[in-house]
């Protein structure tokens, strides 16, 4: 799995890149199958929304790209608000990828 965290307009610290690093874990718990992960972490504009910090992922896994961004006042809380997302993501395309079509005993038998 590549994992790229990047900033804009902050600097990531090495405290911050653990956290979203641990957070992430959670995801390749669920599915083993992911590619690609792309972090991006911004503070807005202070003047226009009171500091918001945004959190921004795409991953890629075998047959689809994912994305999901969150907002907040703290960017811990961002990144935990994002990480919520993206793992509701990655379940829901893993059940789709599975086969929940059974052959009915009547079927089978005959």
């Amino acid at each position: 799995m590549n994992l790229t965290i990047s900033g804009h307009h902050l600097e990531v610290t090495p405290a911050l890149r653990s956290y979203v690093t641990q957070k992430l874990d959670r995801i390749t718990r669920h599915f083993d199958q992911v590619v690609d992960v792309k972090v991006l972490l911004s503070i807005e504009n202070q003047k226009e929304k009171e500091g918001r910090q945004k959190a921004e992922c795409t991953i890629h896994v075998k047959g689809n790209d994912m994305f999901a961004e969150s907002a907040h006042q703290d960017l811990y809380a961002a990144v935990d608000d994002l990480v919520d997302k993206l793992d509701r993501q990655v379940v829901r395309h893993k059940d789709k990828l599975q086969d929940h079509h059974h052959a009915s005993a009547k079927r089978i038998l005959s």
